[in-house]
């Protein structure tokens, strides 16, 4: 990928993160740029995104910045409305004065996950949790602002280092001989590098045809093919196995379950099936399965002390 002439500078809120440190590397390629985390801009702090925007005046703004505990904010309703409804209005706002693009993430929490089918970008949300709801308040924040935006729904988050299911399994296997796990809610794991480059792509792309406002808007932004978590955690083991990051005979046995014996604090979409389609068309690429996302990103070394 070859930048654009003179290059783009870009800022990343939300370094620390996934998605964020990922993020770091795969903007390289565009020009000159800052991934900048929590202690260094603390979007809970009113002022904090004007102020961000004005210090760095960066041409493209990527927010993965986010209140992502799921149970727990249903117990934090304000912060969560917080970091992904209010400071993403005042970003947008900030953006749209300076003329920055802004990219936000989104997530699969939008909808209510009823169905077989793969939602689309343009399908009405409908979130259950206060999670979801939040950041519905985000998404319509940034199409109220007129700033010129990608709004980026993913799902199912994991990457080599961080606290997600990919580590949580590879650590249980440690420490347990049996795992009940979800087996009735349908998504797509998507690695946190898929999402980065990816990005990266799309904005090389679109800055390309000089941010025109057609290709601007609301995008799904996950790997192909689906599973189950119950599939998930067989496929960690399948492939953690055949890498040489754990033997055969510690691998747990793993007992398929319902949502409904295993109760959590916020309701989770039981389909989170997302159409790529459309992002897809729209900047010319093509997104890896989940299964082969998974092998690349446990081939970069073991994982199991990184939760």
């Amino acid at each position: 990928m070859s930048a654009p002439s003179r290059g783009l500078s870009w800022l990343v809120l939300g370094a620390n993160g996934q998605v964020g440190r990922q993020l770091a590397r795969a903007l390289q390629p565009l020009g000159e740029g800052q991934a900048l985390s929590r202690a260094q801009c603390d979007l809970s702090q009113p002022g904090e995104a004007a102020r961000v925007v004005r210090d760095h005046s960066p041409a493209v703004l990527v927010n993965a910045a986010a209140y992502t505990a799921v149970d727990r904010a249903e117990d934090e309703p304000v912060l969560a409305g917080r970091l992904n409804g209010e400071a993403v209005a005042e970003l947008s706002e900030a953006c749209a004065a300076s003329g920055a693009v802004l990219v936000h993430y989104s997530t699969d929490y939008v909808f209510d996950g009823q169905g077989r089918h793969f939602f689309r970008p343009e399908d009405i949300p409908a979130p259950l949790s206060v999670y979801g709801k939040t950041k519905l308040a985000g998404e319509q924040a940034i199409q109220q602002s007129g700033v010129r935006h990608l709004i980026l729904r993913t799902s199912w988050v994991y990457d080599a280092t961080g606290h997600n299911f990919v580590n949580t399994m590879l650590r249980l296997a440690t420490e347990r001989d049996h795992l009940r796990v979800v087996s009735d809610q349908i998504g797509a794991p998507t690695w946190a590098a898929t999402i980065a480059d990816t990005t990266a792509l799309a904005v090389h792309a679109w800055a390309c045809s000089g941010f025109d406002a057609e290709r601007g808007g609301i995008y799904h932004l996950c790997s192909r093919g689906e599973t189950s978590w119950y599939g998930f955690a067989e496929a960690i083991f399948d492939k953690a196995v055949a890498l040489g990051q754990l033997e055969a005979e510690e691998i747990p046995e793993i007992e398929a379950i319902p949502s409904s014996e295993f109760p959590q604090k916020a309701p989770r979409p039981h389909n989170s099936r997302l159409d790529v389609s459309r992002l897809e068309s729209a900047f010319s690429l093509r997104l890896p399965h989940w299964q082969e996302a998974l092998r690349q990103c446990l081939s970069q070394g073991p994982t199991r002390h990184n939760s």
